[in-house]
């Protein structure tokens, strides 16, 4: 409650509520085939991007292609590791290990993409 004074008398209204940082979940899928050393470490560095930049706001699902293929007609997956972030809009994909992290930002709309 905020109290305010006006001529002599106390009034007491409502404060207005704190804002709220509305909260952004990023919904990221990373396609691999196996546990092969660049899938590994396409993983490692998405974890660590997403640990140092999006501040436990994500959700990582890794789908192994060797036991789901069904799953990489629907985000028409070409090549592996590939990275889709589904949330938020618009859907983004990037193919590789993931080991250029400014790539990945830029990728991700984390960073904004340098002039040219």
């Amino acid at each position: 409650m905020r109290t305010t004074k006006t001529s002599g008398t106390k009034k007491t209204r409502p404060s207005s509520p704190p804002k709220r940082r509305e909260a952004k979940v990023w919904h990221l899928r990373l396609y691999v085939a196996g546990q092969t050393p660049k899938s590994l470490v396409a993983l490692a560095n998405l974890k660590r991007i997403c640990q140092e930049h999006l501040e436990g706001e994500y959700r990582i699902e890794v789908v192994d292609l060797l036991d789901r293929p069904q799953l990489a007609a629907g985000d028409q997956i070409i090549a592996v590791p590939t990275l889709v972030r589904n949330l938020p809009p618009p859907l983004r994909r990037i193919i590789g290990d993931l080991s250029n992290e400014d790539r990945v930002l830029v990728g991700l709309d984390i960073k904004p993409r340098p002039p040219t």
